[in-house]
């Protein structure tokens, strides 16, 4: 089935996929774009529909966690494969903490590395990584040139952010996150899930994540998540002509 809305499009030069986790994500990505989106449900999946927009924008509420946002982010990319209209790049885009000073609350952070930071093994000598285990992948890299590109456009700073399973809540595990990232700016919990998917596919990936928060210490009290999914609305009302100017075969 063509994915197509009522009044139709016109084709831009890159066709995107955006997956966020939630509901309210999608539609912070969605106030970006002058008319409301059609909803369209994908084939063979009752459950699992995506918002077009124009120009050229696919927005997918792909889920929680990083299995089920790579199992709706591979199921949207099979689909319009096999639609015939495959998709040029693929963004998991979303609210996150940010590590301190780095990334305030209300900033913008682009991953210039995607990185899982609990898949592997703990020992008595620490967390081993799976790609020390002899087997995997830990880090998914978006283009170089498209990083630039959307830093610039956007405001937001590069840096590794983290795809964690359970979100950090302690001064401990943040310090040893950043211990072992050195570079990390941010962690979200669908990167990575995204990533895989669009691999998969032979798809270029790309990470937004506005912070809501500081990665440690639980403190809903100190939660910007207005203010976090406002500014994921600025940055994609921003994010068109880094798109435009993007040359998918540069590195």
């Amino acid at each position: 089935m063509v994915l197509q809305a009522e009044e139709g499009l016109t084709t831009p030069s890159v066709r995107v996929l955006v997956a966020t986790a939630v509901p309210a994500e999608r539609d912070a990505v969605a106030r970006a774009f002058p008319e409301p989106g059609a909803q369209m449900r994908l084939p063979g999946c009752p459950g699992l529909s995506v918002v077009r927009t124009a120009p050229g924008h696919d927005l997918l509420a792909a889920g929680v966690g990083p299995a089920l946002a790579a199992a709706s982010t591979a199921t949207a990319l099979t689909t319009a494969a096999l639609d015939g209209s495959p998709y040029d790049l693929v963004v998991s885009a979303g609210i996150g903490g940010g590590f301190q000073p780095g990334a305030p609350i209300g900033s913008l952070v682009v991953a210039d590395a995607i990185t899982v930071a609990d898949l592997g093994a703990e020992t008595a000598d620490g967390f081993l990584p799976v790609t020390e285990l002899g087997f995997g992948t830990v880090t998914h890299r978006p283009p170089n040139s498209l990083v630039r590109g959307v830093s610039e456009a956007i405001g937001a700073r590069p840096g590794t952010v983290l795809t964690v399973s359970t979100v950090t809540g302690t001064a401990a595990r943040a310090a040893d996150l950043r211990a072992r990232h050195p570079h990390a700016l941010a962690e979200g919990m669908e990167g990575f899930g995204v990533a895989e998917a669009a691999a998969a596919h032979g798809v270029p990936v790309l990470e937004i994540r506005a912070v809501s928060n500081p990665v440690g210490p639980r403190d809903r009290a100190a939660w910007r998540i207005g203010d976090a999914l406002a500014a994921l609305t600025e940055g994609f009302g921003k994010l068109a002509p880094a798109l435009e100017s993007w040359n998918p075969h540069e590195p």
